[in-house]
């Protein structure tokens, strides 16, 4: 059909950009696509496999090898997990500025790599670790990981940080970027990626928490160290092995400059009167939009939006008589203002999701420490890992995710004509409601253990902590795939390797905002009669249950101030699905909980 046709012609127009191995223009036939995605895929899936087997049992071996308390140990987890999606930040723009996705991958996999093998080096070398002794037995007696013992771990921690943060945003880009967005079967197989990469994600990290963490338990640490390393191995195998099929999308210089320009030009301009037609607005008649897949107005211009009104003072002329071209650090184009927009409107929606971040903090450490003291037998001769509980989410969500993307997707976007079934906004509400139920069951569980062992010295089953962790994976399927998905599609032409790093950075402030958090409340309820909620290494006199409660209120609080910014928040017109098969135009153009683009009552 024509129209087809006319789709595919405005695909290869808007996508010549990017390039094959050889840094050639890319062949829609060879380069792209779900095959190409697919190695990508492979690195995910041996990635989250290797880091995922050290982070979520790192904390016992903190404890037990370096004797570092408790409290100390959960921080030093929380700031170790934190860095690493901080480090996203760095990942993304090095890719979008200077490298490309391909090479930031290949060079910081190799520096995560270098860190799992410094790790299982010193696991398995006595004179790099503390003397031997049993925290739980031996008390102050252990002596604590100090001077150059102490630096060599973190030295190879933080090489895994480093490497695994660069490394995590440039694996979403790199992948989506083999599919063009201008194209309606390539936009579905986007969504469909976007799944997919939950989905090996889910298959890492459930080998990460069975077989590597019995690997850990069974074989020492070192071993499992090991396993990680070669794991990482695995996945840049994988990566290279896709080195001919990929579209890679060339640097494009600093990515911060034309964003800094704006902000100078408009309070340069500060005192300047915006002109009342909008029209006469620099750049507001040029053609070739920067947002990515744009669909822009009438005159190919991308249309100018009525938030954040200060910023248009950047597009406005001087006219003083002379023909002199003013600097681009004190006039820009609309294009460019509207970009500017676009991160700010983003951010809230990003903050939002770091109470829900703060919540997997606790899955990895108190509650991993909370099923140490609850009976881990299941047979006479096989007692269940308590790092291990992390794997029942990702057993779930290894069917659910398939069944998500093969029925429910169809279903839904026939009702709402939007390619990925429902928007990622009211996905990620959906998970940010049903995230506090987690905690909600963790506090309930942790009251029933603890008052069975304080009073009666009854033991827990560790299978009471299902329920917590189960909610958690169900929640983390629709938020974290919604935020992924709404920050790629909602980026700005050559910055989307950064701006899904900032999905991540989502992660960092949640385990930031957790160590925050614990400090503080082991100060203020120091004067408490057991000393603090969180102050002792024995759970039996801490109080976890109460701290529980307080961010399932958090996550709740949480909830409400997203649906007001998801209110407020309007989708890039371009990045919403086109109306299909009769759709109403008014669905095309309405997405997420607001229902007018550009509402005069934005600011």
């Amino acid at each position: 059909m024509d129209h087809k046709g006319g789709n595919e012609n405005m695909s290869a127009k808007g996508e010549d950009t990017t390039v094959d191995w050889r840094g050639k223009p890319s062949n829609p036939n060879k380069q792209g696509g779900m095959r190409a995605a697919a190695f990508v895929l492979g690195l995910q899936a041996f990635e989250i496999m290797a880091i995922a087997a050290v982070g979520n049992n790192l904390i016992t071996y903190v404890i037990n090898e370096m004797h570092f308390s408790l409290s100390k140990s959960a921080n030093i987890v929380t700031n170790f997990v934190g860095t690493v999606f901080l480090l996203a930040l760095l990942g993304g723009y090095l890719s979008d500025s200077y490298l490309g996705s391909y090479w930031t991958m290949l060079i910081f996999g190799f520096v995560e790599l270098s860190g799992f093998i410094l790790l299982s080096v010193q696991a398995h070398l006595p004179q790099l670790k503390p003397p031997k002794c049993n925290t739980l037995t031996d008390g102050e007696q252990c002596i604590e990981a100090k001077g150059i013992k102490a630096l060599i771990f973190f030295i190879a921690l933080y090489l895994v940080a480093l490497g695994s943060g660069c490394v995590k945003p440039n694996m979403i880009a790199h992948g989506a970027d083999q599919f063009i967005q201008d194209n309606p079967k390539q936009l579905k197989k986007l969504s469909t990626y976007f799944n997919a990469a939950y989905f090996a994600f889910s298959m890492g990290e459930l080998v990460a928490l069975t077989v590597l963490v019995w690997v850990q338990t069974h074989s020492g640490m070192d071993i499992g160290f090991g396993v990680s390393a070669a794991a990482m191995s695995m996945g840049l195998i994988s990566m290279v092995c896709g080195t001919l099929y990929y579209r890679n999308k060339p640097p494009q210089g600093s990515i911060f400059t034309p964003i800094a320009q704006v902000f100078v030009a408009a309070i340069l301009k500060r005192k300047q009167a915006c002109p009342s037609n909008p029209q006469i607005l620099h750049g507001s008649q040029s053609c070739a939009p920067e947002i990515a897949g744009l669909s822009s107005d009438s005159t190919g211009s991308l249309q100018r939006t009525k938030k954040f009104r200060f910023l248009d003072k950047a597009c406005i002329k001087i006219h003083d008589g002379s023909n002199t071209k003013e600097s681009p650090w004190r006039l820009c184009t609309v294009a460019q203002v509207e970009q500017v927009k676009i991160l700010i409107s983003v951010v809230p929606i990003f903050s939002c999701t770091i109470v829900f971040n703060t919540i997997l903090a606790q899955l990895q450490t108190f509650s991993v420490q909370q099923g140490r003291a609850m009976d881990t037998q299941l047979t006479k001769s096989f007692h269940i890992p308590p790092a291990s509980l992390q794997a029942i989410p990702y057993i779930l969500l290894i069917f659910l995710v398939p069944l998500y993307d093969t029925f429910f997707v169809p279903f839904a976007r026939k009702n709402t004509g939007h390619e990925s079934g429902i928007s990622p906004l009211k996905r990620i509400g959906f998970g940010l409601f049903l995230v506090t139920f987690s905690m909600v069951s963790a506090a309930l569980t942790e009251k029933k253990r603890r008052d069975g062992a304080v009073n009666s010295s009854k033991t827990l089953s560790i299978f009471w902590i299902t329920p917590q962790f189960l909610i958690f994976g169900l929640s983390e399927m629709f938020t974290a795939v919604g935020l992924i998905e709404f920050f790629y599609k909602q980026s700005l032409k050559g910055m989307q390797s950064f701006l899904t790093a900032m999905t991540y950075c989502s992660y960092s402030f949640g385990f930031y905002l957790s160590s925050l958090l614990v400090s503080l409340l082991n100060k203020i309820t120091a004067n408490s009669s057991n000393g603090g909620w969180l102050h002792d290494n024995n759970l039996n006199k801490d109080r976890l249950d109460l701290f529980y409660w307080l961010l399932a209120a958090l996550s709740f609080l949480n909830f409400l101030n997203y649906l007001f910014w998801s209110r407020w928040y309007s989708y890039i017109p371009s990045l919403v699905s086109k109306p299909q098969d009769g759709n109403n135009a008014e669905e095309y153009r309405y997405s997420g909980f607001n229902s007018k683009i550009g509402d005069e009552n934005i600011p």
